[in-house]
Order: C-alpha cells, then sequence, then structure tokens
C-alpha cells in the first residue's frame, strides 16, 4: 500500500528526506544527468522565478514512509500547459502500479489547474530513429504505458531532430490532452515547444536548432499520432469538470446534544449546513478514518486530554458537569473529585462534561485529520463539517464549547510537511490556536475577531500579543469594534492575507466560524449571504491548499445559506486557480533587491540551512543535520552555545552563512565550522563577502586567527579551492582521517585588522 502527497515545502524535515531519496532514485534511474541537474531539484521546488516554472513534485510514499516513486510536473501559468520532466520509481518500488497511480494523480492535479494539456518526452519507438533493437523495445514499452492513458507522440514537426547530426534516439514531443483538449494551434504550440527547448535545454541546444524546431510548426502540418498499442483516440469533452472538495462530516456528532441552559451550540447546526450544500454537486462525501491520540497530544497536554476522557466516561447517564470552582493551578494540589476538577482544566462555567462529549469530541478530530490528509494528498481544499468545535481549546485547557482543538491538530499535522498558517475567522477570538503556537515559528496563527474588550474569551486577542520566543511575530491578531461593516471585515482580510504571503507558507487551515453572520446570537457583525461569498474567494483567492474547520455560527434560520455561499465563493476561484500568483509568492520581490546581513539565527533559518547545504550536493545526511543542529542550539542557547554566525539574506530568503566559534582551550583561535553559499548564488562573491564579516567578528572578540577544516576528497575541491583563494594556509594533511582514503585538511588564516 502507498499513498500520493504533493511536496510544496523543500525545507520541511519530511520533504527534505523525500528530496533525497528522490535524489537517489534519479541517480538510479537516468545515470547520464548531471548532479547539477540532480541537485537543483530543492531549489525548483523553492524559486520558480528563476526556472521559469512551478514545480509540483509529487510522491507515492509507502507506510514507513519510503519514497516508492515520484513525478516532476513543471507548470507554466502564462501559456497553461504543464511539462512532465520526470517521473520515476525506485528499483524496490517498481510494479504495484505506482507509475501509473503517479501518471493519473498528474492528469487529475492538471484538471484541477485548468492547464490545457501535459507534454513530455519519450524516447521514439522508431525504427529509424532507434536502430538498437534492445533500445526500441524499452522504447515501445514506454509509450504503450502512456498510450494507455491516452497520450500521444505529436508527429509532423522536427521535434525529434537530434541535435547533434547522426546520433540517434532524440525524444518525441508527447501530448496528453487530458480528455479535454485537442492539440493547441500552430502559433501556440511554437509557443510551448521553444518555452521548453530554451528553458530545459538552453545548455544543450543552440539559439538556431530551436528555432529550426519552432518554426517546423506549421497550420495543418502537424498532428498526434495515432494509436499503435490498441488503444482507442481519446472523446475530447467540450468543458473541464471541477474536482470535487472532499466534504467529512462528523457522523457521531448528534450524540453530543445539551438541551440545558441555552445551549446554541446544537446538532441541528449541521443539518442545516448539510441540507444547502448536498444540492451543490461541489462536494465529494468522504467517511472518515481513524487516527491515534497522539495526533491530539501533540497540541493538548496528556494530562488534560485523559481527564476529558475519564471525566465523560464517569459522568452520570444523561447529565452534565459543569466547572463551578476556579482555583489558580497548583499541580501539586489537585482535587481527587473530577466534578470539582472541572474547574482547574475548564475556562467558563458552561462548557459541559458528559457521557458523550469526549467521543463527539473524539470523532471531530477523525474527520478533522481525514480532511487534512485528503490536502496533503494533493486536494486543493477539504472541508471538516464537525461539532463540537476546537479553537478556544488551550494547550492545558477546554472551554468556549470546545473540548480538543481541531485546527491545531490539523495545522500540527501538516507542519511536518511544510510552514502553516492558521486563519482564524470565527468572531471569537481563537484564544486557543493561540496559545498551543504561541512559542512556535513553523506554525503563524492569525485571528480576526471581536475586540476582547466586550467579546469571548476576554482575556486574549489583543493585538500586541505577537508571540513568544521562537514564535515571536508569528501570532497576528486583528481585533475588530463591536459595530463595523462588512468593508471593514475585508479589510482586516487583506492584513492578514498581507502576513500570510510575507511568511509563506505551504498549508493554510482556516478555523471557518459563520457568526460574523447578521443576528447571529453570539456577535454583533453584519455579513450576509453575499458577504461569505466574497470571503470565501477571498480566501480561496489565496492560492494555498486549504482545510476548512468548522467552529461557530449559530443563527440556524440562515447558517446553511451562508455557508453555501462561503463554498460557493471558494468553487469559483477553484474551478480557475491563479497560479500567477502562486509563482510571486514563492520567488520573492526580485532579484535587485539589496544584501541584507545579521548575526542572529530566526527559527525559520533552520530550514534554509538544510536547504542550502543540501543543495550542495556536496555533504552527507549526517552532515546536514550537524549544520541544523548548531543553528537549533543558538537559537535555544543564545552565545552561550559557543557558535557565532553571519547570514546573508536576499528577497527574503538566505543567500549564505557562516557558523563560527572561539576554540575550546585558546585565547586567540577561531574554528570556521560551516561557509555555504546557495548554488545560484556561487562564483558571485558573496562567500568572501560572509568571510570578510566573520574576520572581523573574530577581530572585535579579540582572536586573531582562524581554522577551517575540510575533506580531502574529490566532493570537496571547491571547499578547498575557496579557503586557498581566499588567504587560507594548509598547515597539515591527517591521512585516512575520515575513512581510508579520505584525509582532513586543516587551513590557517589570520585576522589582521584591516588596512587604511
Amino acid at each position: 500500500m502507498f499513498r500520493i502527497r504533493t511536496l510544496t515545502d523543500a525545507s520541511a524535515p519530511a520533504n527534505q528526506k523525500a528530496i533525497a531519496e528522490i535524489q537517489t532514485i534519479i541517480r538510479d534511474q537516468f545515470a547520464d544527468m548531471t548532479d547539477k541537474d540532480v541537485a537543483k531539484l530543492p531549489d525548483q521546488i523553492f524559486d520558480p522565478i528563476t526556472h521559469q516554472f512551478v514545480a509540483k513534485v509529487s510522491v507515492a510514499e509507502d507506510g514507513r514512509g519510503r519514497i516508492r516513486g515520484f513525478s516532476l510536473l513543471l507548470v507554466d501559468p502564462q501559456l497553461n500547459f504543464g511539462y512532465l520532466e520526470l517521473i520515476a520509481t525506485a528499483k524496490s518500488g517498481s510494479g504495484g502500479g505506482v507509475g501509473a497511480a503517479l501518471y493519473e494523480q498528474i492528469q487529475q492535479r492538471a484538471r484541477e489547474k485548468g492547464l490545457r494539456g501535459i507534454y513530455f518526452e519519450c524516447l521514439p519507438d522508431d525504427p529509424e530513429l532507434s536502430p538498437d533493437p534492445v533500445i526500441r523495445k524499452q522504447n515501445e514499452d514506454r509509450l504503450r504505458f502512456y498510450e494507455g492513458f491516452n497520450a500521444f507522440p505529436i508527429m509532423g514537426t522536427e521535434y525529434e531532430t537530434p541535435v547533434t547530426p547522426g546520433t540517434f534516439d532524440s525524444p518525441y514531443l508527447v501530448f496528453d490532452g487530458l480528455g479535454e483538449f485537442m492539440l493547441p494551434p500552430a502559433v501556440t504550440l511554437r509557443q510551448i515547444v521553444r518555452a521548453i527547448l530554451e528553458r530545459k535545454y538552453a545548455d544543450l541546444c543552440p539559439p538556431e536548432y530551436v528555432q529550426r524546431v519552432v518554426e517546423s510548426i506549421k497550420d495543418n502540418q502537424f498532428a498526434i499520432r495515432l494509436p499503435r498499442y490498441g488503444s482507442k483516440l481519446p472523446q475530447v469533452k467540450q468543458q473541464a469538470v471541477a474536482a470535487k472538495i472532499p466534504l467529512i462530516v462528523n457522523d457521531r456528532h448528534d450524540i453530543h446534544h445539551i438541551r440545558e441552559r441555552g445551549y446554541v451550540e446544537a446538532p441541528v447546526r449541521i443539518k442545516s449546513i448539510l441540507k444547502e450544500l448536498e444540492p451543490t454537486g461541489f462536494f465529494e462525501v468522504t467517511a472518515p478514518k481513524h487516527y491515534g491520540d497522539r495526533h491530539i497530544k501533540a497540541v493538548h497536554d496528556t494530562r488534560l486530554v485523559d481527564y476529558i476522557e475519564r471525566a465523560c466516561a464517569d459522568a452520570p447517564e444523561g447529565k452534565s458537569i459543569y466547572p463551578y470552582v476556579f482555583p489558580l493551578r497548583n499541580a501539586q494540589r489537585m482535587p481527587k473529585d473530577r466534578s470539582v476538577l472541572a474547574g482547574y482544566w475548564c475556562i467558563d462555567t458552561f462548557t459541559p462534561l458528559n457521557r458523550n462529549a469526549y467521543p463527539a469530541a473524539r470523532r471531530a478530530v477523525d474527520c478533522t485529520l481525514t480532511a487534512t490528509e485528503a490536502v496533503l494528498n494533493g486536494a486543493r481544499a477539504a472541508y471538516a463539517l464537525i461539532r463540537p468545535p476546537g479553537h478556544h481549546a488551550e494547550s492545558r485547557a477546554f472551554g468556549g464549547f470546545c473540548y480538543f482543538n481541531n485546527s491545531a491538530v490539523a495545522a500540527q499535522y501538516l507542519s511536518r510537511y511544510g510552514r502553516v498558517a492558521v486563519l482564524d475567522v470565527d468572531y471569537h477570538h481563537g484564544n486557543g490556536t493561540q496559545d498551543i503556537f504561541y512559542e512556535r515559528g513553523d506554525v503563524l496563527t492569525v485571528s480576526i475577531h471581536g475586540d476582547p474588550s466586550f467579546a469571548y474569551p476576554y482575556f486574549t486577542g489583543f493585538r500586541d500579543e505577537t508571540g513568544r520566543g521562537a514564535g515571536a511575530g508569528c501570532n497576528l491578531n486583528i481585533p475588530l469594534p463591536e459595530t463595523i461593516t462588512p468593508e471593514d471585515h475585508r479589510e482586516a482580510l487583506k492584513k492578514a492575507f498581507a502576513r500570510i504571503r510575507d511568511f509563506a507558507p505551504a498549508y493554510l487551515v482556516v478555523a471557518l466560524g459563520l457568526d460574523a453572520a447578521k443576528g447571529d446570537p453570539t456577535g454583533t457583525w453584519p455579513y450576509r449571504a453575499a458577504d461569505f461569498f466574497k470571503m470565501g474567494a477571498l480566501i480561496a483567492g489565496i492560492g494555498l491548499p486549504t482545510v476548512f474547520v468548522q467552529e461557530g455560527g449559530y443563527r440556524v434560520r440562515n447558517l446553511g445559506v451562508n455557508a453555501r455561499r462561503f463554498f460557493e465563493g471558494v468553487v469559483s476561484v477553484v474551478k480557475a486557480p491563479d497560479l500567477t500568483w502562486e509563482l510571486k509568492r514563492k520567488g520573492g520581490a526580485g532579484k535587485n533587491e539589496p544584501m541584507k546581513w545579521r548575526t542572529s539565527v530566526l527559527p525559520a533559518d533552520v530550514a534554509e540551512i538544510r536547504r542550502i547545504v543540501m543543495a550542495t550536493n556536496a555533504f552527507s545526511g549526517e552532515e546536514i543535520d550537524i549544520a541544523a543542529e548548531l543553528a537549533e542550539e543558538r537559537i535555544a542557547k543564545g552565545r552561550a552555545s559557543g557558535y557565532e554566525f553571519v547570514l546573508a539574506t536576499q528577497n527574503g530568503r538566505l543567500a549564505g552563512y557562516a557558523c563560527y566559534g572561539k576554540t575550546p582551550g585558546s585565547d586567540q583561535a577561531y574554528d570556521l565550522y560551516w561557509l555555504a553559499v546557495d548554488p545560484d548564488r556561487q562564483r558571485s562573491g558573496l562567500g568572501a563577502q560572509i568571510l570578510e564579516r566573520v574576520e572581523a567578528g573574530i577581530r572585535n572578540a579579540g582572536g586573531a586567527f582562524s581554522i577551517a577544516e575540510t575533506s580531502s576528497t574529490a566532493a570537496y575541491d571547491k571547499a578547498r579551492a575557496f579557503y586557498e583563494r581566499v588567504g587560507f594556509e594548509k598547515i597539515v594533511e591527517i591521512q585516512d582521517f575520515y575513512r581510508p582514503g579520505d584525509n582532513k585538511v586543516i587551513y590557517r588564516k589570520n585576522c589582521p585588522p584591516p588596512s587604511k
């Protein structure tokens, strides 16, 4: 068994591991690919501006997280086509339908993104173009495979003409119309072919060759080849069908039904929403899967989770326990009576514990994680329609009708695969989500809500709560007055979007409260159905894979209509996604921004350091881990760690860095632990500039010289050449230090005062 997921952030630890395995597959299956081309994969994902394509990497992953196959689809949002650069299975993963599953997923994602076809290369099966029968048989097998998916070579052009005359096995250009499109007209196909040849093969195809191939594409003289291997030509549809949104409904929500105390969080909420959503045809109802408690305990104190489970199990049949004593927490002197202990774990007097609260809340987590996994596996959006809600549940407290924080569970699950933003649009502040991630830098939390001066939960949600420690700057609260207009709320949304774009997450979790509606018994704002449509379209316009998690919304009379209109807004954008914005989001502000320098290490730098060190293609996995660990130790201990850093950033991205520190036992010597530069910026003098700042730091600290160590193997030729070029002197070479034939080379460089 395997699952297919999309890598959206090359810096996430789980994705770095996957990329390393992909690179191994590439080396195994494509022996003629250069080390430079293998090493550039992470950068293709991160920087589409440079590579002029948006890279979509999907992996087939088994139950142990091992990569059994992968695909790399390059998307051009201007010409609206996809170019399948690579698709391959691991040697141990061949067979079992991995390749077919990957290609089907490519087709589905291309349809969802509104692409008008996929192009790729396949070696020829014509004896005149491929005279070696062994090679030709392999080519036939590949073309037979693709023909089964209605992908056929384009004939009648000179694309398969060899760049070097007299050579063989130049590839066909193959076209897959996704069952929806015919080949484009000649003027468009010429643009597509030029884009492929100039962007992918600039080093191999001279301009005159590119021009020759492009000019060979003439009206009425090219067509897809007729089937050779038993397939039939596809029947082209007239209109693309938008992919449906996975809808996961809590099938146990209605057991949690409180009829006392005017409890507005009632089962009828789900029924009213479903009544409006089901006729739209936008959704595909998906059964929830069960997930282990570790996902809940990753964001909640284990004692809180255990207490809720036990207290609910012990509650009298048909009755609820409400907190009524709220002592200052004293973990050493907690009462034994669970009914009294409720006040230790709860923040209010109206959130009950009863026999059905825990199983309903537990199932809501399963539904949320099912929706989250659907997005992780490539769905553009998924909707967890659940109750009870969750965004008021903190790490060590429940309340506000909330027991477990579903949005936080989703964000935590996704955070292993990339940075995550949580956008809370509920009328009430998402205090629980803020609390859980307040000291983390990998999850951005944004909440638009009623000012705590008048709105629950009253004690959190202020503007000056911006995060702490590693999470400094990663919490944004936008409290609004009691009386606002829809335009005021949309302006707040724009501020939230600006912060989210700056954070550049891979995934978005939306805590979808619909209690901004006019007449909601828990709110004061004026949103009508048309306003929810605009909100849905604005959020979808961010262009991120999104998990929608149901939170508040209690005016049942219009709740369903508001939900329907919200998702009509979402779908209005999902049908025609704006990949151009995705280019801007990932590509940064431009190449001309001045280099910025700093010596402080931020949490986000850890992943960037991993990316740069890995992209050099010279270090082992253990060495890459060490580079990241030094940064993490500096963050945790500050200068007491013994590690000093110099970091250069451009366009909000780390361009290069150095790590150094005083040599233990010496008054004058400093060790240069790391100096690495982004491969795109090598040979620009940046390494020397970083070293100048390192030397200035050593001088200012009273040091006299620096020591650098490296390997004698060919992989480190560039490093040794750099050291010698910038003035390091080789002082010793220790034979067989790392392993037989791999010596340690030690360099020294004085750090004299700068010349006047």
